[in-house]
């Protein structure tokens, strides 16, 4: 299983972000139905949800929020015409880890890469500029998402282009081009992209939470972080 690659390679991994994701400025962010923050909270209005990250991490005495993974989220009844309509269950099932932070911040090849592939996932409550990394590990391909990216860095990559481990190739983008998001960056893994070019989904169905576990291992395996 990949999971069990990456847990056998993590110290060969570099930083996604240049920051201690196990600094005391870091707190575990919690957007499940459980937190009452949300209960009243209007997520499409995302100057609010922007306040309400604040608050969250303020709370915590924190700078930055980590968080999500395998989380069963609310936030997402922003966007119902994106994660699901009335005739099937609606996808709620977060399969990457966020990580809430600046706007601008650098966002680093955890491992050389190839791009595999770019889009901007333009729309509401999307993931804006999407990067696509291609790695290998004893042979084993697998890829590395990053949702929620700035335009003008994204622009400048192309399919193939090589990546060295620790290389800034893009910045955390700011709304609403960051698919209009307060600015976090969203990390995922998937050992397959099942013929997917530059779009993977990041949230899936509850019922089907074991299927994406092992197609989607836990984006900590690369970040290591005690908060998560």
């Amino acid at each position: 299983m990949l999971a069990d690659l990456l847990r056998r390679h993590q110290p060969e991994f570099g930083p996604v972000l240049p920051l201690d994701l196990s600094a005391p400025d870091v707190a575990r962010l919690d957007f499940t139905a459980a937190n009452p923050a949300l209960q009243n909270a209007d997520l499409r209005d995302t100057t609010a949800f922007e306040a309400l990250v604040t608050r969250l991490l303020a709370a915590q005495n924190a700078r930055i929020g980590v968080g999500g993974y395998l989380e069963n989220r609310v936030i997402y009844r922003r966007s119902p015409g994106l994660f699901g309509d009335p005739a099937v269950p609606a996808r709620s099932l977060h399969l990457g880890v966020d990580v809430w932070l600046r706007a601008g911040t650098p966002v680093l090849a955890p491992l050389d890469a190839v791009v595999h592939s770019v889009r901007d996932n333009a729309g509401f409550g999307d993931y804006g500029p999407t990067v696509i990394l291609q790695h290998a590990l004893d042979g084993t391909p697998f890829y590395t998402l990053y949702g929620h990216l700035s335009r003008r860095e994204t622009n400048l990559l192309r399919p193939g282009l090589t990546i060295e481990k620790g290389q800034t190739f893009a910045e955390v983008g700011p709304a609403p081009e960051n698919g209009d998001w307060p600015p976090h960056l969203h990390f995922q893994i998937m050992a397959d992209m099942q013929g997917r070019v530059g779009d993977f989904p990041g949230v899936g169905l509850v019922a089907e939470r074991d299927t994406w576990a092992a197609l989607c291992p836990n984006p900590n395996l690369i970040l290591q972080s005690r908060w998560l």
